[in-house]
Parts: structure tokens; sequence; C-alpha cells
């Protein structure tokens, strides 16, 4: 009888091992966290699990905050408070230049309307296979919700792109009502073209239809109704904003002119004038003036 039992023991002790094995390959049923506590969701995948992981200390950024923008800002603000009020609203391309407040504009979003139900969720490119499982993880959830896919491009064959295809358009589920997609991308159709696919073009009739390598990339972009282009700053575009940073940042308005020179020079030593380098010099130069 010693003999068995100590059989068993070891049989145990063997099952045991492989079940701390194979536990993180299995799938396991993922919980909402806090909704009422956080506005911001980081959707991270470890282990062949996915999981909604509360952001602490989100992006405080106003709409107020966003120069030069104001066509692209009221065109994103009008459509999310359509989806805020239950109307129908469209999922939103934002695309151009870096730096020019594409992800800002997102954030600022969050923090204006989060007290009416609005929450983020941002998913990275790799993660976005779970797509499905995240829209069904907050379906017939009060809040509305923003699925955030931020700098966003592919690669042909890329797993996540088919999945965002099907989400947005193309998969027998739906996308469930309190759901929209906001995605940021420097390509306007998210993955890199080639001179050669234009090579496949045809003409019909006097049309011209692109090859099948084309369409398969506009075919995802077509996805999103709603397109949003954004453009490098000119100069005095540019200059604005560092000036209403600088203000943020407590400078006094007669100091505003003195930073002129060097705001210049800082655009053309990071060979930009965007919005993100306008904020990067007037941090600097607040921090560096500061009584």
């Amino acid at each position: 009888m010693s003999d068995t039992n100590a059989l068993l023991a070891q049989l145990i002790a063997r099952l045991d091992t492989l079940l701390e094995r194979a536990e993180p390959l299995l799938p396991a049923t993922t919980s909402l966290p806090d909704l009422a506590g956080h506005i911001a969701f980081r959707w991270r995948r470890r282990h062949n699990r996915g999981q909604m992981v509360p952001v602490h200390h989100p992006h405080r950024i106003r709409l107020a905050d966003l120069q030069d923008i104001d066509a692209q800002k009221a065109r994103i603000d009008a459509n999310t408070r359509q989806f805020l009020d239950g109307k129908l609203a469209n999922n939103v391309l934002l695309t151009g230049a870096r730096g020019t407040g594409k992800s800002s504009l997102i954030k600022a979003l969050l923090n204006e309307y989060a007290a009416r139900g609005l929450r983020v969720i941002e998913v990275d490119k790799d993660d976005l296979i779970d797509l499905p499982d995240i829209v069904e993880l907050v379906a017939g959830r009060p809040e509305r919700f923003i699925i955030f896919c931020d700098d966003m491009s592919f690669e042909s064959g890329e797993p996540g792109y088919k999945a965002l295809k099907s989400v947005l358009d193309g998969s027998v589920t739906a996308l469930a009502d309190n759901v929209l997609i906001y995605a940021t991308s420097n390509r306007r159709h998210l993955m890199p073209e080639y001179f050669d696919e234009n090579l496949a073009a045809k003409h019909v009739d006097g049309e011209v239809h692109p090859g099948e390598a084309t369409e398969e990339k506009i075919s995802l972009s077509e996805r999103f109704g709603l397109w949003l282009s954004f453009y490098p700053f000119s100069q005095d575009e540019y200059l604005s904003i560092v000036y209403h940073w600088l203000r943020g940042f407590g400078v006094p308005a007669g100091e505003l002119e003195a930073a002129r020179t060097e705001a210049l020079q800082w655009s053309l030593m990071r060979g930009s004038r965007s919005g993100r380098v306008a904020w990067q010099f007037a941090r600097d130069y607040a921090g560096r003036h500061a009584q």
C-alpha cells in the first residue's frame, strides 16, 4: 500500500508541475477593472492573456491647449459628442505630420468628456488581434468607450491588420453601440506603399483601377468613416503654440517675445516645427528661467 501511495504522490506532483507550465498558455476569463474610479486603460497581453489595466495618471491635456488645428478639433469633437449622446457616429482615422496633435487630441477629448462616461482603452498594434474580445468585454456597459490605436502602421500579413479590418467592417459580429475606434498614423493607408504597385493599375473605359495590392491597402483606411488630416505648422503657427505653452508654464507675457529667437533655433535643431517640439522648447525655456 505504501508503494501505491508513493506512486500516487509522484503522479500528483507531476500533474501539478504540468498544470503550472500549461496555465499561462490557456485563455483566461478577463474581468473589468474599476470603470468608475479610472477613465483611461491599457490593454496588456501577457502569457496569452489579455487584460484591461487602469492608467493611474492619465495625460491631463485640454482641448484648449491644442492650437492651430481648429478644423480637425471641431470635427472630431462633434463626432465624439454624437457618440456620447447615443447618436450615430464614425470611427476616426487621424493621419499626417508627426507631432501635430493627433494623439493629444484624443487624450484631450477624454479629459473633456470623462464626466459624461467617456472612457479610453489604448491598444498596441501587436495586441489588435484581441479587438473582438475587448469589444465583447465592454459591450452593454453604460460607459462609452473609444479604443485608441496610436501611431499605427502595418507590414503585409500582420495579424493585427486583419483583426482591425474585420472589426471595423467585415465580421459577422457588429461593433458594439458603445464602442468606437480612433486611430492615429503617419500613413494615410496604414501600410507602406511602393512605386511598382502603381504599375499594376488598369485603365478601363477611361477610368483608373488600382491593382490588388493597392486596393488591399486602401480597403482598411476606407473602413474609417471620418478621416482627419494634419499638416506641418508654419513658423507663425509654431510660435503661437510656443507662446501658448510659455504662458501655461508661468512665463510672464512681457517676456514671451524674448523667447522667439531661441524657439526658432530650437526648431531648426530638431528639424521640425511641430506642436510637440514647441511644447518641449517651452518646458526647457520655462525651466531655465524659473524664479
